[in-house]
């Protein structure tokens, strides 16, 4: 038995900007600051803590009654930003997932910087949500590298079956997904997808690394 934890944003999805666009609408709704997060790196981070450091770096001290605020409003936006024409699967994400969940019969979860409301609305366009019924999210720790042992726990009451960090897969597109996986024993498949090369993604820890979740051979080697 292996738990396979997949990140969303450049692993599993493009959100064709969405969670940008609600994240600036949601510091001009509520701060009146337009464009907050212009050239502001997010990959790897969670929601909580990009929402903090946006904070920051407008001068403002990120309470957690302004934090869930702002929350607030960018899920709001998100649930309309999401539709829009630019938003797109991987490479290969729909073949490998059905793969896993229905000739390997692994169980699916999910490990991700995003709220789980906010992932849940990423997710739902592609009818992703149903092969994902556990999960940890950035809702459950502003800290990515707290979040491995929140999904081993969730999967382990849900399904009465006890699950060791060395039989989880975690699969992401940034050296953030292997530092919040590899401390812990657990296997990483990083894929170069997001916004990192498979060169940036070979001088991390990463078990694999593949141009593409279309690359099921090479991964395979790591499943088995």
């Amino acid at each position: 038995m292996k738990l396979i934890l997949f990140d969303i944003d450049g692993t599993l999805i493009s959100a064709g900007g969405a969670g940008t666009r609600s994240l600036n609408k949601a510091f001009e709704e509520i701060l009146g600051i337009k464009d907050a997060f212009k050239n502001f790196e997010m990959a790897g981070k969670t929601d909580v803590q990009i929402i903090k450091e946006g904070l920051m770096f407008a001068g403002i001290e990120p309470s957690m009654s302004l934090v869930n605020e702002l929350i607030e409003s960018y899920l709001n936006n998100l649930k309309v930003e999401i539709n829009n024409n630019s938003k797109h699967l991987k490479p290969g994400v729909k073949e490998f997932i059905e793969f896993i969940y229905y000739e390997l019969n692994y169980p699916l979860g999910l490990l991700t910087g995003n709220l789980e409301k906010g992932a849940r609305i990423k997710l739902e366009p592609f009818g992703l949500n149903l092969f994902f019924p556990v999960g940890a999210f950035g809702s459950d720790h502003e800290d990515r590298n707290q979040l491995l042992p929140i999904a081993i726990d969730r999967f382990s009451k849900k399904f009465k079956y006890s699950i060791d960090f060395h039989q989880c897969i975690v699969i992401g597109d940034t050296p953030r997904d292997v530092a919040c996986a590899k401390p812990y024993g657990a296997k990483v498949i990083a894929v170069a997808t997001g916004p990192y090369s498979v060169k940036d993604l070979q001088t991390t820890d990463a078990d694999i690394v593949v141009e593409s979740l279309s690359e099921t051979t090479k991964i395979l080697t790591l499943l088995s």
